[in-house]
């Protein structure tokens, strides 16, 4: 099983698709990387050999920011918003998208499930 910052990757995908399971690496990212590595996009992840395994952790390792360093560095980014107090860090702050979406309708994911709210009780006679 390939082992690559951390990540166990899929053993029937794709390496292409494969590398696309560590944080900071999108499908553009994994393609270039095979490039420089010299590997074929179409091997599935467990035939691959070990140099290859150690060419890919290479590159990775010096070009990229994954995983705990990525996820630190976005994290310090929506911190700074939410400090100096613009509209996108206080739209981080209350939990409601940031770019420019409706939030009458729809929404439901950055808002939260709804919340029911008690009706009139029916005057009887």
């Amino acid at each position: 099983m390939a082992r690559i910052a951390g990540i166990d990757l899929p053993r029937n995908k794709r390496i292409e698709i494969g590398l696309t399971y560590i944080y900071g690496i999108g499908l553009a990212s994994s393609q270039s990387i095979l490039i420089k590595a010299r590997v074929s996009p179409d091997i599935r992840c467990k035939d691959l050999q070990d140099q290859d395994i150690s060419n890919i952790r290479e590159i990775i390792d010096t070009e990229y920011q994954v995983e705990g360093s990525a996820r630190r560095i976005e994290s310090v980014n929506i911190k700074r918003l939410i400090e100096i107090n613009c509209t996108r860090g206080r739209r981080h702050k209350l939990g409601l998208p940031l770019r420019g979406q409706r939030t009458r309708t729809n929404a439901r994911t950055k808002r939260g499930t709804k919340k029911t709210v008690a009706g009139k009780k029916k005057v009887t006679k």
